[in-house]
């Protein structure tokens, strides 16, 4: 039986716990589970955890520290060998181990010397289980020698030559990196012509003169001794073949000369390798370096090919300017014939280089600790490979096996242990050595045997939160020998879960695949073997998941405006949420610009850094959400740079610019301007529009301007500032190419001709000396043009025309350079005159007693003499028929524009004798007035009486007295009086109808009740109607008898604090009254009057589809119903004056032909003082207490 052992568990959020699944049969020593609880009587093989390298160099200079660490329980032990005989530290004072540890520690640095403690290091870890041992651990020390001492003799080459310049460092420990100086310690250059090679010898394919010089040095870098070496520097000069021949002349025994005849090109050969092919040899998984070395004239070039395949891509570099070539992690597939070629122009040499991969051990599967429990069966396993194949030796406690104390559990089987029946004395340490001519590999692997009862090693009533729908994981780490089986229960009586819902793990962790809110409960874990069963309870809750219901929005905002992104998250209640803001995934900038409050981050005055994507990220202790929202900072475009004017002609020019930032909003187009600095200086102008992707335009220029441009690029936002002006150009002068405009011709008086034009500007000029040519002739004539040259003015006056004559005008410009083109010709007029004939046959037609019609026929047109511009009809009231309000009237003016023949007079006095005449009129002024012609207007429906008071009230009488209507409009054949009485729960009663005669104004009503509110209704009639009404109200007093028992009563004091209260009562509603008056509001007893008003009694007017009566605005006022009477107890009326307001606008009221008013109307008119039909004052309180009985 195999055990499975759990590690104690530290988080318990169960969204985080990993799943460490533990393979039944192999369980590395490192999984043994650190419990405390377990540790304490848990016993364990030796482990080695740390060892210095196999091949260990040391410095000489410090103490000798070699590395062995171990576990295992109880403690190990730890021993040495040395060159393979026990090491006894105890002997040497200078060595010592560190406590509770296997690592050895000797202290050269006070004496002793490295030396003396070189040799090969072995260290075995031991307990009551079994021994572990380490690898062989060679220790040498650190070496970097000298160079032995040379002569070296200078070096004369002939231009052209190849040459080697041999380094042959000393040999160090680690080997010396080479490389070559100057004695300003400056690397030597290097080139396809001259490198280094990977023995250190600095490679020459041909000498140059350059290359002259004393001080080729080769240095050797020993990195672990942080030591430079120099060799003795060689002087090298390259002469040419006439120098050379001077030196052999001089020196005819000197054997370092070569010849005398100068190098040719020549064919590349190699300098290294040496001959058409050579060998090889790698290890596995190191770099594989390649040389070539040519040299040549002129200097070769190196390639390099795979024969019988091609170079690994990945893996291959050149360096050294190709000469080497590199493949990494070489494994046996790299294996073959690799070629370098070197080549010039004058041939090629090829060079094979044979390569052979050899390997060290390498592991296809090390052995892996054991943990069963008596009576199991197991197997240690140890494969390895390399090349050639590798030996694997087996050792027990670093023992040979073959030399072991015998086992009968164990069976050896080349690179497999197989362990059957094992017992307790079958725990060890086994060591699998595989090993051959290129190294070896060496690995510890124990074989523990236990007999333990299950343990639960989480913690018992751990609380899992999980958010729902997500996977749900509940711990049960465990340990036993042999392996228990695990079981999940659910609740206190529940029974074994099984797979079809729930996923039960081999580590005993129980996963709930989708966690819902169901699956909340208490869980218990039941762990079992032959030796004994444990549980333990945990409890699942499951949480609302997190969510953010309202996201943040895109936004695109202008620079220095604000910006809010909002983000609401809903959570679960127990769960507390901490809402962060991030930009661009990292924190807020520490600005008071930005603010975060609530659901919302604000970010104020926004520049363009601020553009990017901000994220709300909402965490709770088992979930996170978050949504991301970017910014797009805007603005207007920065306005455009570098205005340069190009292709300068007469009348255009090129303009180029470069745009300015957009700002983040792509610019949609660029607005060019103008200045001109001599006409115009500091107005500019807009010039031309073009596309927002050009940055160029070509621009039409007028002569004579001394142009400067600017540009402003527009973008969806707005428009940036103007750029900086550009250089000035001046156009030159040319005549000009437009006439002047609004060419009028106009007399002023009878005799003269008035001719005006609308100048042009300086822009328009096109040159200096800016005149103009003014024409004129009659019309209707034979007559030649007439001209004359002005200056740069806008009028010119001719004299001696006759009057109101058609004249044909012209206005030509002209400059210092030449004419416009010809001037289309105006026709205007001489001066006008006043009419000479006065309209005849004037007629009028009486429509109603406010509208008559009048018609006249035309004068001639000639007589006109001037623009006719209408008639004007003068109308005034001479008297009234029925001779009262005699008052005089100012005239009154209508002017009907054109050739009319009729109008319309409105707005006329009724019963009135009106007087009229017309007259035509031109643009002079008005001609003869017509014969005066008298018309009267009938009667219509009088004004209301002017005033109403009521007088003497009695017990059953009231006296009405009143003033006759201020407009009777007619003769008066009667008036009317209707009342009607209010009680006192303001309801009407029957209304009474009476007559009185026209020549009444004063009226007493008996017979009445007593102590009676009555309302009254009064107005005046014609023979054609009825006219407006007048209202008023009063109250009858009270019978003596009953007021003798008020009296008797007001002695009593109870009443007079009953009258009191009641006073103050009235004061108040008083009050209320007023203000509800004030704003137009109503009482009751008003509501009811209007409701029972007599609908018969209203303003009369005339229904033959003309002109009703008209009367000023004012007089159209409606009367103020139900309104109190003054306390004075009387009613105006205001008079109703004429008015043509609503007619006309002014002096110059218009009718069209069929009436329709179009005219104008003037005329002064005295007008009475405005009386209202009714006081606008405050009721009386004597009516208003009257109101209230």
């Amino acid at each position: 039986m195999q055990l499975k052992i759990m590690p104690k568990k530290k988080h318990f959020s169960a969204g985080r716990v990993p799943l460490i699944l533990f393979l039944c049969q192999m369980i590395r020593a490192l999984d043994v589970p650190l419990d405390s609880k377990l540790l304490g009587d848990l016993v364990q093989p030796p482990t080695i955890t740390q060892q210095s390298p196999k091949d260990y160099i040391i410095d000489p200079r410090e103490n000798i520290v070699i590395q062995c660490e171990a576990k295992g329980k109880p403690p190990p032990s730890f021993s040495w060998t040395r060159n393979g005989t026990h090491f006894d530290i105890d002997k040497d004072p200078l060595v010592t181990m560190k406590p509770g540890s296997g690592t050895l520690v000797i202290n050269i640095m006070s004496e002793g010397k490295a030396e003396t403690y070189e040799g090969v290091y072995q260290c075995t870890a031991r307990n009551e289980r079994g021994a572990a041992i380490s690898n062989n651990i060679v220790v040498r020390p650190s070496r970097s020698p000298l160079w032995t001492k040379e002569r070296l003799e200078p070096i004369t080459l002939r231009n052209g030559q190849s040459l080697v310049l041999p380094c042959r460092p000393p040999i160090g420990l680690p080997p010396a990196i080479i490389f070559w100086m100057d004695n300003s310690f400056q690397r030597l250059p290097q080139s396809e012509r001259v490198s280094q090679g990977l023995n250190g010898d600095l490679y020459f394919s041909n000498v140059l003169p350059e290359d002259t010089r004393e001080d080729y040095i080769c240095y050797a870098r020993f990195n672990h001794t942080q030591t430079i070496q120099q060799k003795q520097p060689i002087s090298l000069k390259v002469i040419s073949v006439d120098e050379l021949n001077d030196t052999i002349a001089a020196n005819l025994n000197d054997t370092e000369f070569y010849g005398a005849k100068p190098s040719k090109e020549r064919p590349p050969t190699f300098l290294t390798p040496e001959g058409n092919e050579s060998l090889k040899e790698e290890l596995r998984g190191n770099v594989l370096s390649l040389e070539c070395i040519a040299e040549g004239l002129p200097t070769p070039i190196i390639y390099w090919i795979k024969e019988d395949g091609t170079l690994p891509v990945n893996r291959t570099f050149y360096q050294n300017f190709k000469k080497t070539l590199q493949i990494t992690q070489v494994s046996e597939a790299d294996s073959g014939n690799y070629q370098c070629i070197a080549k010039n122009t004058l041939g090629a040499v090829h060079h094979t280089i044979s390569v052979t991969v050899k390997a060290a051990p390498y592991w296809i599967s090390a052995p892996q600790n054991l943990v069963l429990s008596p009576g199991e069966n197991g197997t240690l396993i140890c494969r390895a490979n390399g090349n050639p194949k590798p030996r694997i030796g087996w050792l027990t406690n670093g023992v040979p096996v073959e030399i072991a104390p015998d086992d009968p559990s164990r069976k050896i089987d080349g690179d497999t242990i197989i362990f059957s029946n094992v017992q307790e004395r079958s725990s060890a340490v086994y060591q699998c050595n595989a090993s051959n001519e290129y190294g070896y590999l060496l690995a510890n692997a124990f074989v523990n045997v236990l007999a333990e009862p299950p343990r639960i090693l989480t913690s018992a009533n751990i609380l899992y939160q999980v958010i729902a729908n997500r996977p749900a994981l509940l711990d049960c780490a465990f340990f036993g020998s042999p392996l228990p089986t695990i079981e999940w229960f659910k609740g206190t009586k529940g029974s074994a879960l099984h797979e079809d819902i729930y996923v039960l793990h081999d580590n005993g962790t129980l996963e709930i695949p989708v966690a819902q809110k169901d699956s909340t409960g208490t869980y218990t874990c039941v762990a079992r073997n032959k030796l004994g069963m444990a549980k333990n309870e945990v409890h699942l809750e499951i949480k609302d998941p997190t969510r953010i219901i309202k996201q943040p929005e895109y936004a695109v905002v202008q620079r220095g405006s604000k910006v809010s992104f909002e983000c609401k998250v809903k959570h679960d209640n127990t769960l507390i949420p901490t809402i962060m803001w991030l930009k661009d995934n990292g924190e807020l900038p520490n600005d008071e610009r930005f603010s975060v409050d609530k659901d919302h981050l604000v970010v104020t005055d926004v520049s363009d850094d601020d553009g990017g994507v901000y994220t709300c990220a909402a965490n709770t202790t088992l979930d996170s959400v978050s949504a991301s929202a970017v910014l797009r900072v805007v603005d207007v475009p920065n306005p455009p740079f570098d205005l340069e004017l190009t292709n300068q002609l007469d009348k255009s020019v090129q303009l180029t610019w470069t745009p300015g930032d957009d700002n983040n909003s792509p610019i949609t187009k660029f607005i060019i301007e103008y200045e001109d600095a001599m006409h115009e200086a500091g107005i500019w102008h807009h010039q031309a529009e073009v596309s927002g992707t050009q940055t160029t335009a070509q621009l039409t220029l007028s002569p004579y301007v001394n142009y400067s441009f600017r540009v402003m690029a527009e973008n969806s936002i707005g428009r940036s500032v103007p750029s900086e002006a550009s250089e000035q150009y001046l156009t030159k002068a040319a005549e000009p190419d437009q006439n002047p405009m609004t060419v009028e011709g106009l007399g002023t008086e009878p005799d003269n001709l008035v001719i005006t034009w609308k100048p042009l500007n300086g822009f328009e000029s096109n040159g200096p000396g800016l005149q103009y040519k003014v024409s004129w002739r009659q019309k209707d004539g034979d007559d030649e043009w007439t001209s004359v040259v002005v200056a740069n003015v806008s009028k010119y006056i001719v004299s001696g025309t006759p009057t109101f004559v058609p004249y044909l005008i012209k206005v030509q410009a002209l400059n210092d350079v030449g004419f416009a083109p010809e001037p289309a010709e105006v026709m205007g007029h001489s001066g006008e005159d006043l009419p000479m004939v006065a309209p005849g046959n004037v007629r009028v037609n009486v429509v109603n007693s406010t509208l008559a019609e009048v018609h006249w026929d035309p004068v001639p047109l000639k007589s006109v003499r001037g623009h006719l511009q209408g008639y004007r009809i003068y109308y005034w009231k001479a008297q009234s028929s029925s001779k009262r309000n005699r008052r005089h009237i100012e005239k009154k003016i209508l002017t009907f524009q054109g050739n009319k023949t009729h109008g319309m007079l409105p707005g006329l006095q009724p019963y009135s004798h009106y007087v009229l005449n017309v007259r035509v009129v031109n643009g002079k002024g008005e001609g003869p007035a017509s014969t005066d012609r008298g018309f009267h207007t009938p009667e219509g429906v009088p004004s209301a009486p002017s005033s109403l008071k009521i007088v003497n009230p009695t017990l059953d009488s009231l006296t009405l007295e009143w003033d006759p209507p201020s407009h009777p409009n007619g003769v008066l054949t009667e008036y009317t009086l209707r009342y009607q009485p209010i009680n006192s729960t303001h309801e009407l009663g029957p209304l009474v109808d009476l007559k009185i005669p026209a020549n009444k104004t004063r009226w007493t009503l008996n017979h009445l009740n007593f102590s009676t509110r009555y309302k009254f209704y009064f107005y005046a009639q014609t023979s054609v109607g009825s006219g407006s009404q007048i209202t008023e109200e009063a109250i009858t007093t009270v019978d003596e008898a009953m007021a003798s028992r008020q009296v008797d009563i007001a002695t009593q004091g109870w009443f007079i604090g009953l009258m009191c209260a009641v006073a103050l009562l009235i004061l108040i509603l008083l009050i209320v009254c007023f203000i509800r008056r004030n704003k137009g509001g109503k009482y009751p007893v008003k509501e009811k009057e209007d409701a029972h008003a007599d609908p018969e009694i209203q303003p009369m007017k005339e229904d033959d589809g003309t002109f009703g009566e008209y009367s000023d605005a004012e007089d159209h006022k409606p009367l103020k119903k139900g309104s109190r009477t003054p306390s004075d107890r009387t009613v105006k009326k205001e008079d109703s004056d004429d008015s043509l307001v609503d007619y006309g606008e002014g002096v110059n009221g218009q009718f069209n032909e069929d009436g329709s008013f179009i005219g104008q109307y003037s005329g002064k008119k005295e007008k009475e003082p405005a009386e209202g039909n009714e006081s606008s004052e405050a009721p009386s309180p004597v009516n208003a207490m009257n109101s209230f009985v």
